[in-house]
Parts: structure tokens; sequence; C-alpha cells
């Protein structure tokens, strides 16, 4: 099973993606002229700053924060190791690269989310990609958004929601409270450390609580963990990184040799660079979500009457998430050499800041470990989000069905501690590329749109709030 995921992933993950999801990200960057250089300051200072007299479910932050609890989870801690030890220190370029460019299309995605969205009978917004393809692009399309839910119903359920954050969660746990495997039971024929079956129930009994709650309960805990838990993580990587900054230079230098394949043996430099760039993309997509089209799920639920300005609070997350947190999990990993140590999944993390930072193993394991957990349980609570409103596109907003869902997914969070670690990302991978293709094309059928709307916005920005609808257009013109 493992090597027929394996080939199916190949075959998702391949340079037709690869090249789509960069090309995506190169055509609205310059479509945009570069946009998240030039308002990277406003998009940060839009993002701690709530809209007013906005129509939404919640705040732009609570929206943000929402997004962010679902992209900052184990892609950030286990995700890097797992694509430099796969694709080596050459997969953190790539995955930068991606990020940047994805920072364009991320601020599509919000943009498109807002533009598009629409309100049911009690007032609750519907948006997403499913939206903005359905509306956007024609009803004729709606078996392409139709694609994207269903993909992304498998994607929280199977992949990225439930299985990778609870099993990155377990793993940690068992590597701090039960190193040595000592204290284990027999479960489905294989052993099992206790320690990952006690942190597996709690985890499942705390994520149903929240679940239970919906959107307003989701956000209002995401917005009370998510910024702390960045603060404490991004501390403890400028601390490890601080004290071992003589091996800087030589990380960096590995990272640019590794992507371009100059390491490699004579002939083979090509395919060590597909390599890298494969298992940086493809995690770099994992972590961020930019191009995936889960983020404007969340985005379209804001209190905004301005698709540019949640567009462009939408974009601050991929910076965030990869450019921020992931290049720190990277440098640490690649300077201390844990990843060529043979290790798997979250020892790789762990290895790397036990060894290099100035806290004991104790204390550097149980902060991972803590930052671990809360990362991976708000990514679990906000795929169910996604998912549920990919079920609600599906049966056209079936009650029922969201409550039967709801249950699934918790019962996917409760078996995903016992299955491997290889098994779980290849499969995590395999739904995120089948649910980035259909939102892709939109995002390329919809890039005038949003250049238009971003023209407009800021020609209103310049000449003021009181520019009239008709001078717009004629801005336009």
């Amino acid at each position: 099973m493992g090597d027929f995921l394996t080939s199916i992933n190949d075959l998702v993950w391949g340079l037709p993606l690869i090249i789509l999801v960069m090309g995506i990200g190169v055509l609205l960057t310059f479509g945009l002229k570069g946009l998240q250089f030039r308002k990277l300051p406003l998009a940060l200072k839009y993002m701690v700053s709530n809209e007013e007299g906005g129509q939404g479910d919640v705040s732009s932050f609570a929206a943000l924060c929402t997004a962010l609890s679902a992209t900052i989870g184990t892609g950030n801690i286990v995700g890097v190791a797992t694509a430099i030890v796969a694709g080596g220190p050459g997969a953190l370029f790539w995955m930068e690269v991606a990020a940047i460019l994805g920072m364009a299309t991320k601020y599509a995605e919000g943009l498109l989310a807002v533009k598009y969205r629409t309100f049911d009978d009690q007032g609750k917004v519907l948006g997403g990609p499913f939206y903005y393809i359905e509306r956007g692009m024609g009803s004729k399309w709606r078996w392409l958004a139709k694609f994207f839910a269903f993909f992304g119903l498998l994607a929280g359920l199977l992949g990225i929601g439930t299985f990778t954050q609870i099993n990155g969660i377990t793993s940690a746990a068992q590597s701090f409270f039960d190193p040595h495997f000592l204290n284990t039971v027999t479960l489905f024929g294989r052993k099992y450390s206790i320690a990952i079956i006690i942190v597996g129930l709690m985890v499942t009994f705390g994520a149903a609580a929240v679940l239970l709650g919906g959107v307003k309960r989701i956000s209002k805990v995401a917005e009370l963990i998510v910024p702390a838990m960045i603060v404490v993580y991004v501390g403890l990587c400028i601390v490890t990184i601080g004290f071992n900054i003589q091996n800087l230079p030589a990380a960096i230098s590995e990272i640019f040799q590794g992507a371009f394949g100059l390491r490699a043996i004579s002939g083979g430099a090509l395919g060590a660079m597909i390599v890298a760039m494969q298992k940086g993309v493809a995690r770099g997509i994992f972590s961020n979500e930019s191009g995936l089209g889960s983020a404007p799920i969340a985005a379209a639920a804001a209190r905004t009457k301005e698709p540019v300005r949640q567009g462009l609070v939408s974009m601050t997350a991929t910076f965030i998430d990869t450019i921020v947190v992931c290049t720190m999990t990277g440098l640490t990993i690649i300077m201390t050499g844990a990843w060529d140590l043979g290790l798997d999944g979250a020892a790789v993390t762990i290895y790397a800041f036990s060894e290099a930072s100035p806290f004991s193993y104790t204390v550097a394991s149980f902060l991972l470990m803590l930052c671990l957990t809360f990362f991976a349980f708000t990514t679990i609570l906000g795929w169910n989000y996604y998912s549920e409103r990919c079920l609600s596109y599906l049966t056209n907003g079936s009650t029922k069905g969201t409550k039967i869902f709801r249950a699934v997914y918790i019962l996917a969070v409760f078996i995903g501690p016992y299955m491997t670690v290889s098994a779980v990302w290849t499969l995590a991978d395999i739904f995120n590329g089948l649910m980035a293709f259909p939102n892709l094309i939109a995002l390329a059928a919809l890039s005038p749109v949003v250049f238009k709307e971003t023209k407009k916005y800021f020609a209103k920005l310049k000449v003021g709030d009181d520019l009239t609808t008709e001078s717009l257009e004629a801005v336009d013109d």
C-alpha cells in the first residue's frame, strides 16, 4: 500500500502541478507588480486593525487566525523536517520560493473569496473557491467547483486535517514521555506506547468539545492560541540559531547547493534539483496552503466590505507561516545536521532543538512538544471548518450531513495516532494536489478580475474614500 500511495503521489506532484503552482504565482506576481513586496507593510497593518461596518461572521483578524490555525501545524515542524530529509537542504529554498510566489496567490484567493461570497437565509456567509468558481467563471463550471469540494472534503478528513496532525502530536508526546518505548500495550496486532494512547484520547476529546461550537468557537480558540504559540516557537528558534550562529553560513551554502543539485554526482544534478523542488513545493503548499484553496473559505467569513483589504490580510498568513516559521525550523534542522541521521518525522526537529539549543534535552523537547501540540490542535479545528464548508456545498447545506460528518471527523482524529508516518504524509500530499488543481485553474481564469479590483482599490486609496463608482470605472478605462 505504501508503494502504491507513493506512486500516486509522484504522479500527482509531478512537474505539471509544480509548474502550475509556480506559474500561477509568477502570473499573479507580475500582474500585481510585486504587490506582496510593495504592500506587505500595509497588509501587516490591516492584519491587526479590524474593518468597521463590514458584513460577515467573524472579524478579519479572527478569520486570519482561523486560517493560520489551519496552516500553522505539523507542516511547520514535522513537514519541514520530512521535506529536508527526503529532498535535502535544497528543499527549504524551493519552499521559500513557493511561499514568495504564494503570497500573491493567497492575496488573490482572499480577494476572490470576499468578492464572490454570498449569504444564506440565516445570514451566514457562503464563500470559498466553489463559489468563486461557480459565480466568477459561470455555472457551466460548477463541476469544477464540486471537484474541488470533494477533494477538499477528503483532504480535511483523511489527510491534512486529521491524521497528520494527531500523528504529529502523539509522536512528539511519545518521544518526550516514553523515548525508549518502555511502556506499551498491544493494539491491532502492534505495540503502541501508552503515551500515544493517552495523548490521542485527550486531543480527541478536546477537539470534540471545540468543534461542537462551530466557526465562532473555533475562531475564538484560534485567536487565543495561535499568536501566543507563534511567539513562543519563533523565540525558541531564534535562541537556538543564535547559540549556533557560527554554523549559519555553512547551512545557507548547503541550502543553495542542494536547491540546484550542485552536490549531486555528475549527470544527477537535474534529478537532485527536481526532487528538492518537488518536496519543497509540496511541503510548502502543505504548510501555507497557498493555491490549495482552503484559506479563502475562512477569508470569506470575515466582516469586511473590501475584497482587496481581505486579500492583503490573507497574504500575511503565508508570510508568517513559511517565510518566518518554516524558515526558522529549516535553518535549525540544517545547522545541526539532524536531517541526515536517519531519523523520521518529529524526531528530526526534536533532535535539532535538543542538540543545538542552550536548554537541556528534556526542556527543549518539552517546549517543542508543547508548540507542536497546540499548532496541530488548532489545525484540526480549522480544517474541520473547511471540510464542513465543502460538504455543505456538495449537499446544499444539509445540517444532518454536517452533524454526521463532524462525528466521522472526530473518529478520524481518534484513529490517526495508529497510522504510520510515511503513509499519513503521502496520503495528505495526494489530496492536497488533487484539491489544488481546480483552484489554480480558477485563479488563472479570474486573474483579470484580481488585477482590476486591485487597481480600483488602490486608486480609491490614492484619491480618497469619496471616489465614486463612475470615477472608479474611469480609472479602469
